[in-house]
């Protein structure tokens, strides 16, 4: 089994590439808000680095959002197209799940509420617990919340960007971020369980259904 695994929902770009038991490759770019110009370029690395041919790979796994609009819409977008043009399953897995892993991978915390800015004074949010296979699992709904109302839907520890959003003091792990390494992590148990889907269902999840009309209410050109 070998598997690539993309991040952009985030702003930042990663990749990683796996096989069952290890990370054979893995780059991060942080810049923010350039992965266009560098998703493609870090694939091409990977897969040379590791002499693996897309043809060749179990699935393709990308981190579905909620998040940056144009991150989730990359991320799908790219996932998508390389998934159509060599026949392979897709494994989408949930920003906020891969937030709750980064914590588990970091911080060894196994109950978290996963939490991140959505602008506009609104949180994306959910709470998620460590298996016995240790991949965090969801435990509530995924939400799109005001800062009062996600306060109130917080169940665990806080986590992410948006925690000192819905309490300011909650600064211990605001730092924390997802990346290529936990979606990958999330996609290898989903991968054994053959937990996939085909390319057309590589597809965004904003929970904001009219995001594309807020952009220019976020201050973004």
């Amino acid at each position: 089994m070998k598997l690539l695994a993309l991040e952009t929902a985030n702003e930042q770009c990663s990749v990683s590439i796996v096989d069952e038991t290890q990370t054979l490759f893995f780059q991060l770019d942080e810049r923010a808000k350039a992965q266009t110009q560098t998703i493609l370029p870090l694939i091409e690395q990977g897969l040379a680095q590791t002499n693996v041919e897309l043809p060749d790979l179990t699935a393709i796994a990308f981190s579905r959002g909620p998040g940056s609009f144009s991150g989730v819409r990359i991320n799908a977008a790219v996932t998508q197209a390389l998934a159509w043009a060599n026949d392979l399953p897709v494994i989408p897995v949930s920003t906020l799940q891969a937030l709750a892993q980064a914590a588990y991978r970091e911080a060894k915390l196994t109950a978290v509420t996963a939490v991140l800015d959505a602008r506009m004074k609104e949180v994306y949010l959910a709470s998620f617990q460590c298996d016995e296979n240790n991949i965090m699992q969801l435990v509530d709904e995924e939400k799109l919340l005001d800062y009062a109302h996600a306060a109130e839907y917080q169940k665990f520890i806080l986590i992410g960007s948006g925690s000192v959003l819905i309490k300011p003091e909650a600064t211990e792990y605001q730092h924390i971020h997802a990346n290529a390494d936990d979606i990958a992590e999330i996609a290898r148990y989903n991968a054994k369980q053959q937990q996939w889907v085909s390319a057309e269902h590589a597809l965004p999840v904003y929970l904001r259904d009219n995001a594309w009309k807020k952009i220019p209410e976020q201050g973004k050109p």
